[in-house]
C-alpha cells in the first residue's frame, strides 16, 4: 500500500466552540483512540461534575487543564482519513495563548475554523481567522458546531453562515472555496459520519472535506534549509547537529555551510530514528555529522545550506506584522525580542512603513506608531547576526512571532531581506 501523505491540520476557533469535543469524536471515531480510553475519560469527567467533557478530555490532557475545563497547551495527536494521515495541532482559544495559536499555525497546511452556531461568531473567532490568513494559511473549512443546541435548524445555520462568510471575506479568504459543515461534536453529527438529523443538508462530512485540502508541494527543488536545533558533541563522532529539512534535500559528502558563522564542512553521515539516510528530504527530522565544523560555530536558530547557494543573513528586512497584544504602542526603536525558525534574536523596528485597514488590506498610510489591532509593513533590524528568507522564499524560514513582557505581542511574515554583505 502506498504511503499516505501527511497533513497538518490546525483547529481554531473560540474557546467555548467545541473544538476539543469535535476534535476528541473525530479521533475516537477514525480509531486513533480506543474505547477503553474513552471510557477512562468518561469516568474522569464524571468525577470532576462535566459529564459532557469526555471527547474534550483526550485533548486536555493536562490535569489543570481539565479542572478548569480549558485548552491551555497545544497539543498534537495523529488519526487517518481515507487519504491522509493528520497531525492535529489543537490551538487554544484563550486570548493569553496566542502565542501557542501561532505557533500552531504556523506549522499547519490547512485549518479547521469552529464556530458555535448558538452563539454566532465572537471576537476571537474574528482574531483567529485573520491570524490564519495572516500567517499564511490559505485553507480552510469551517465546522458550524452544536447545531443539536438549535434544533437542528437549517433558518439558524443560514443566519450564522452569512456571519461567518462576511467575516472570511472581509479578512481576505475566497469564500467560494470555504466548505461549511453543520455538526454537532457532542452527538457526531457530520464529523466523521452523515447525519440522520439534517436531511436539508447534502454536502460532505467534516473528514471528507479534509480530503479535499492539498498538502503544499513540498520545496524540494528549493534550495537546501536546515535550521538547527541542537548541536552535540559525540565521542568517536565528532560534531553532530540536528534539525528539520525546511527545503531541498542534503546527502553525504555535500559540502554545506553554516550561517551565520559562514563556516564550511563536509556531511559525513545522516541518521533519522537510529536508520542511516542516504539523503535526507524536506520533513525529515535528522542528525548528521559535520567534518571540518568545529563546535564553536554552530548553534541552535543558524542554518544550514549548501556551500554553493547560502542561506541569507539580514541586515533589515521588511515584514507585514499584526499586532495581537501591546499595552501601549509601538513607534519606532522599539526592541522586542523575535522568534523564527530556531532562532531568538533581539530586533529594532527601524521604519513603520505603511498601516493597512485589516478588513480590506487597503493602505492607511505612513503612521507614527501601531497598536493592537494594527496590521503594518515595518522595516526591523536584527541586533546580531541571524538568517530569515522571505515568506514566498521559504516559509517556514519567513513566519516569526515578536515577544515582549512574557507575551506574545505580533505575529508577522517576511516580505523581503536585505542581505548583509558577506
Amino acid at each position: 500500500m502506498a504511503k499516505k501523505e501527511h497533513l497538518n491540520l490546525v483547529f481554531i476557533g473560540h474557546v467555548d466552540s467545541g473544538k476539543s469535543t469535535s476534535v476528541g469524536r473525530i479521533l475516537y471515531e477514525t480509531g486513533a483512540i480506543s474505547e477503553q480510553t474513552l471510557n477512562k475519560l468518561k469516568d474522569e469527567a464524571a468525577k470532576v461534575g462535566k459529564a459532557t467533557f469526555e471527547f474534550a478530555f483526550v485533548m486536555d490532557a493536562l490535569k489543570e487543564e481539565r479542572e478548569r475545563g480549558v485548552t491551555i497547551d497545544i497539543s498534537h495527536r495523529e488519526f487517518e482519513t481515507p487519504k491522509y494521515y493528520c497531525t492535529i495541532i489543537d490551538a487554544p482559544g484563550h486570548r493569553d495563548f496566542v502565542k501557542n495559536m501561532i505557533t500552531g499555525a504556523s506549522q499547519a497546511d490547512a485549518a479547521v475554523l469552529q464556530v458555535s452556531v448558538k452563539d454566532g461568531i465572537q471576537p476571537q473567532t474574528k482574531e483567529h481567522a485573520f491570524l490564519a490568513k495572516v500567517l499564511g494559511i490559505n485553507q480552510i473549512a469551517v465546522n458550524m458546531n452544536k447545531m443539536d443546541s438549535v434544533g437542528y435548524k437549517k433558518e439558524e445555520y443560514d443566519k450564522v453562515k452569512a456571519e461567518v462568510e462576511k467575516l472570511l471575506k472581509s479578512v481576505g479568504f475566497k469564500t467560494e472555496d470555504v466548505k461549511f459543515i453543520p455538526c454537532s461534536g457532542y452527538v457526531g453529527d457530520n464529523l466523521t459520519k452523515k447525519s440522520a438529523n439534517m436531511p436539508w443538508y447534502t454536502g460532505p462530512t467534516l473528514l471528507e472535506t479534509i480530503d479535499t485540502f492539498k498538502v503544499p508541494p513540498k520545496p524540494i527543488d528549493k534550495p537546501l534549509r536546515l535550521p538547527i536545533q541542537d548541536v552535540f558533541t559525540i565521542t568517536g563522532h565528532g560534531t553532530v547537529p540536528v534539525g528539520r529539512v525546511e527545503s531541498g534535500k542534503m546527502k553525504p559528502g555535500d559540502t554545506v555551510i553554516i550561517m551565520p558563522s559562514g563556516a564550511k564542512g563536509e556531511v559525513k553521515k545522516i541518521e533519522m530514528h537510529h536508520q542511516e539516510l542516504t539523503e535526507a528530504n524536506c520533513g525529515d527530522n535528522v542528525g548528521f555529522n559535520l567534518k571540518g565544523v568545529d563546535k564553536k560555530d554552530i548553534k541552535r536558530g543558524d542554518v544550514l545550506g549548501l556551500a554553493s547557494n547560502p542561506p541569507k543573513v539580514a541586515e533589515e528586512f521588511t515584514a507585514q506584522i499584526v499586532v495581537l497584544n501591546h499595552p501601549t504602542a509601538i513607534s519606532i526603536g522599539y526592541t522586542p525580542v523575535l522568534h523564527v525558525h530556531t532562532a531568538q534574536f533581539a530586533g529594532k523596528i527601524s521604519e513603520l512603513v505603511e498601516k493597512k485597514d485589516p478588513k480590506s488590506g487597503q493602505s492607511l498610510g505612513k503612521p507614527d506608531f501601531i497598536k493592537t489591532g494594527d496590521v503594518a509593513i515595518v522595516k526591523i533590524q536584527p541586533l546580531k547576526p541571524v538568517v530569515i528568507e522571505k515568506f514566498s522564499d521559504f516559509p517556514p524560514l519567513g513566519r516569526f512571532a515578536i515577544r515582549d513582557m512574557g507575551q506574545t505581542v505580533a505575529a508577522g511574515v517576511v516580505l523581503d531581506v536585505k542581505a548583509k554583505a558577506m
